[in-house]
């Protein structure tokens, strides 16, 4: 077993300027307006034309690109791991440039659709609501309302029809099978590919180099245990062999499977351990935020992702009965049980 990461490549490619990375796959990187500014997607070889994992967001610069990489390479499937819009938030538009169907897993294209629609509580309101019961207070939980739909902006629109893909299927793309690997806990139904003739992983968000992807409970399933799901879905990765490439979302190609699954355990003990330290007094989550980011949180965006990140990790030393959560004049805090 590797005991360190091994990067495959030393740089990224250029904005959508493909590079091959094993027998039958390119890897191109397009932009994002965010703190994490980049995102990989992949073109595997299937026949005369090409399957893409993941579109990226949908932004001109990211458009512009794309029209680049078709101008010399058809695609023919778009297969996408999840929901988020720097996966899904171009779909459409390559279906229309292309006529390539949309294969995903229903729990990723049902989320996009509430999502997009704002249907119960998926939508902003409700998530304002969750919030400021976990103690977000009134000009942060401001920002967040008036930002509004962020995820409709960047995914104008979702293909009205999907092929849905399964745990455990194969997929055939250019004659070799590719595994359904569904994984849980940043996403609900987040489909991972593994193709053990190349003994490459398409990690997708699963799976990073560097950072750690975000665990966020929300609204919609507020007593959810989403730090438990991924850390069992991390520990089914680790059964894929320890020389395995993986190709992941964000950062570079790397190898070190095990060695990073080991490390993502140890990360989020840490910062278990952190909060229990932190809530011998009762604690609301948004209280808790300095103790899992010591950077300070300004924008709506990285709001929205450290409050429900710090709720999944409440919720997950609550659920193993390490925290107690209590409810007072509409707030919820965490306070630690002490063992006998």
């Amino acid at each position: 077993m590797m005991n360190a990461i091994a990067y495959a490549h030393d740089a990224p490619p250029a904005t959508g300027t493909p590079l091959a990375v094993a027998p039958g796959i390119e890897w191109l990187r397009m932009p994002l307006p965010f703190a994490l500014d980049h995102v990989n997607l992949w073109l595997i070889a299937d026949g005369d034309a090409w399957t893409a994992v993941d579109t990226g967001i949908a932004l001109d610069p990211v458009r512009a690109a794309w029209k680049s990489v078709l101008m010399a390479r058809r695609v023919g499937r778009l297969l996408v791991t999840h929901f988020h819009p720097d996966h899904l938030g171009l779909a459409a538009w390559l279906q229309e440039e292309t006529r390539a169907p949309l294969w995903m897993t229903q729990g990723e294209y049902q989320t996009a659709q509430l999502v997009k629609h704002q249907i119960g509580n998926y939508g902003v309101p409700a998530m304002c609501d969750f919030f400021r019961l976990h103690g977000l207070d009134a000009d942060r939980a401001q920002a967040l309302q008036d930002r509004g739909n962020a995820y409709g902006k960047v995914v104008p629109t979702i293909p009205a029809a999907f092929h849905p893909v399964w745990e455990g299927e194969d997929i055939d793309i250019g004659g070799r099978a590719w595994r359904v690997i569904v994984g849980h806990g940043h996403a609900p139904e987040h489909a991972s590919f593994y193709c053990d003739e190349l003994r490459v992983l398409i990690s997708g968000d699963m799976l990073l180099p560097r950072i750690s992807t975000n665990i966020s409970v929300f609204a919609g399933v507020p007593d959810a245990d989403p730090l438990a799901w991924f850390l069992a879905s991390l520990d089914r990765l680790r059964a894929l062999p320890a020389d395995t490439l993986v190709l992941p979302s964000h950062g570079l190609p790397f190898r070190g499977l095990h060695f990073r699954v080991d490390q993502l355990h140890a990360h989020h003990a840490d910062r278990c351990a952190d909060l229990l330290a932190a809530c011998d007094a009762p604690k609301t989550a948004a209280e808790l935020i300095p103790v899992l980011f010591p950077r300070e949180i300004t924008d709506p965006h990285q709001t929205m992702f450290a409050m429900g990140e710090a709720i999944a990790h409440l919720n997950y030393l609550q659920h193993q009965r390490r925290l107690e959560r209590t409810e007072e004049n509409g707030i919820i805090r965490y306070v630690r049980i002490h063992q006998e």
